[in-house]
């Protein structure tokens, strides 16, 4: 599996170092963790972290789960996911249940049936367009599995209404409408970004927002934090192709 098959992020693949300041800086509450808890367990569960990135979140999901695979599909980022888990080995972390794996959303390299939850943060699913995606999960979740997509809520908060003024024609309502025909679940979170140091969040923000953006922002918000909605969108299956359960908790 090569790029050919990714869809671009150009934040994490052109500046990784800084997004792994930005992985640490985001919801520093737990509150994406909680309202996935209260959708299901992951104890016991085969998760797939699919656009895994550099594996920042693997360990975390590992800390709960039985076996935990991680599918990235840009070679660099997929060297330093693997090498941040024989990082962890080496250091003695109880990682030897996680697998990373060369893949895409669209041709996932795991067998059908057998992935019980799956965690999508800000990789490939943003609504139209992730059809192949979405069909690949019909394939690969076993049944009674959760799959999990975490994305912007444009609709509100300061991150928000940054968002919009940067992409304008963005169209929220229905990105949810697309979500809510295709069988999901909306949960919306509210958390936060908030970073050690301002020079960490200016960081972040210039990979985010394209320069002229980015420097706006700068010049009218201060500190190093920012409130930030998302939604959670999330689906539990029943094993027949393209069929799911009644939804869990959250809002239609």
């Amino acid at each position: 599996m090569t790029d050919d098959f990714a869809v671009t992020s150009p934040n994490i693949w052109n500046h990784a170092d800084i997004y792994e300041v930005e992985n640490r800086g985001v919801d520093p509450d737990g509150a994406i963790w909680a309202a996935m808890a209260g959708v299901v367990d992951l104890r016991g569960r085969t998760v797939l972290d699919l656009g895994c990135g550099s594996g920042y979140h693997l360990p975390i999901l590992a800390a709960a789960a039985d076996t935990v695979i991680g599918v990235e599909p840009h070679a660099p980022l997929l060297v330093r996911a693997r090498e941040r888990i024989a990082a962890l080995a080496a250091s003695g972390a109880n990682v030897s249940d996680v697998q990373v794996r060369a893949g895409a959303a669209q041709a996932l390299p795991v067998e059908p049936g057998s992935i019980d939850v799956v965690h999508a943060r800000w990789a490939y699913f943003f609504g139209p367009g992730c059809e192949p995606g979405l069909a690949e999960l019909d394939r690969v979740m076993a049944p009674g599995g959760t799959a999990f997509v975490i994305d912007n809520d444009a609709t509100r908060s300061t991150f928000g209404q940054w968002f919009r003024r940067a992409w304008p024609d963005y169209d929220a309502a229905a990105v949810e409408r697309f979500w809510a025909r295709a069988g999901w679940t909306r949960t919306p979170v509210d958390m936060r970004w908030q970073f050690d140091s301002r020079a960490d969040f200016e960081s972040v923000v210039g990979i985010e927002f394209e320069p002229e953006g980015a420097a706006a922002i700068l010049a009218e918000h201060d500190g190093n934090s920012v409130d930030y909605a998302v939604n959670l969108y999330h689906r539990t299956y029943d094993g027949a192709l393209g069929g799911q359960s009644g939804s869990v908790g959250g809002e239609a």
